[in-house]
């Protein structure tokens, strides 16, 4: 397989995407709260500039189970 940035990415996109859905699943467990707990993390470039106006809003839930689960897919990455 050809490494790319692309891939790497992709990877990393996918395993904060993993890391959130455990994050979900765990987040009744009374123990694990320190793992479930998230911070958002918020973005909202907007201008009018008269002639076009634009307002983008991107807002990213981490939690410590996302980022294990960015640091496995890149070792994951670096393995193949």
């Amino acid at each position: 397989m050809k490494k790319n940035g692309w891939i790497l990415l992709l990877f990393i996109f996918l395993g904060l995407l993993a890391g959130a859905l455990v994050a979900v699943w765990l987040k009744e467990v009374p123990g694990l709260t320190f793992l479930t707990r998230s911070i958002q993390v918020s973005w909202s470039p907007a201008a009018d500039l008269s002639v076009i106006q634009y307002s983008l809003d991107l807002s990213v839930n981490f939690s410590l189970l996302s980022v294990i689960g960015a640091i496995v897919a890149i070792w994951l990455y670096r393995k193949l």
